[in-house]
């Protein structure tokens, strides 16, 4: 191996040679330094290095009952094995003082399924574990399924993002029941006065079209079928995804372009028969 040389032995002014971590004199064998230190400043930042001294590490988030601040053992080669199996498990027990902090990380570990399960965005997790958070804050959660909590917080924050995803679609992937998710909705809508309103059916067909991969003038027809259901008022005390549905399929007819009911009605969760009656009832009505 090659050997780094510079002048300077503080016992014989000798010369010194560096090889691995070690600095050594070529004279009198004196070890000068055992290590590769980093003088330089512990923070990094990729802006203004002088105005903005940004530590490493990773944010904090509000998906994690501790907001990311708590610390993990790892599994480098030199954390394998019982012993430090037992270590880990430890830890992680020592993390969670209480019970309400127990269920809190089993709702927030649930919603982060979700999240992955549904392809939602970093925000709406957040915004779903304030309003988990919110909920245990107060007692919702007293006789009633983390599981419900955590589906109808997602289902809410997605309404009050204007993402559009279904009752079906979390359901379809969610641990909770129909009714669990339904209590547990009605239970935030009531005691915290949730900020959402009845789900647009336009806010449905731009997924279900790209899904069913329908050309653009079939999704600006659909588009103007669906708001004007909505103004007119066709569209009240109807599923909206059934709606949009229906919209697309009339759309699709004026068009040209191919689509059956049940294609429709699968995109959308809703059965055959709906995008049927929503569709009879858009084209009765000639919205056009």
């Amino acid at each position: 191996m090659s050997k780094a040389r510079s002048r300077g032995c503080p016992e014989c002014d000798g010369r010194l040679s560096t090889e691995g971590d070690e600095t050594v004199c070529d004279g009198c064998g004196l070890v000068v330094s055992t290590d590769r230190l980093d003088r330089g400043p512990e923070w990094r930042s990729f802006a203004d290095d002088d105005t903005d001294p940004a530590r490493c590490g990773a944010p904090l988030t509000r998906s994690r009952h501790d907001r990311g601040l708590s610390t993990e053992i790892g599994r480098d080669g030199r954390g394998k094995g019982r012993k430090w199996a037992r270590l880990r498990r430890q830890h992680r027990r020592t993390q969670i003082r209480s019970k309400r902090e127990r269920n809190q990380v089993y709702g927030f570990t649930e919603i982060r399924r979700l999240m992955g399960a549904l392809s939602l965005p970093d925000r709406i997790r957040d915004q779903s574990c304030s309003l988990f958070k919110s909920a245990q804050e107060a007692d919702l959660l007293r006789g009633r399924s983390i599981e419900g909590f955590a589906s109808a917080a997602v289902y809410a924050a997605c309404r009050a993002a204007g993402v559009s995803r279904t009752t079906s679609e979390i359901l379809d992937v969610s641990k909770a029941t129909a009714g669990e998710h339904r209590a547990a909705y009605d239970a935030l809508n009531r005691e915290l006065g949730l900020p959402v309103s009845a789900a647009d059916p336009t806010e449905f067909l731009a997924r279900f079209a790209s899904e069913l991969d329908l050309g653009q003038a079939t999704r600006r027809r659909a588009r103007d079928l669906a708001t004007e259901a909505v103004e007119m008022g066709h569209a009240n005390g109807r599923n909206p995804s059934g709606v949009a549905a229906g919209a697309l399929y009339l759309a699709a007819q004026y068009e040209g372009e191919a689509l059956t009911q049940t294609e429709a009605a699968e995109v959308a969760s809703v059965t055959a028969v709906t995008v049927r009656t929503t569709y009879q009832t858009l084209q009765n009505r000639r919205i056009d």
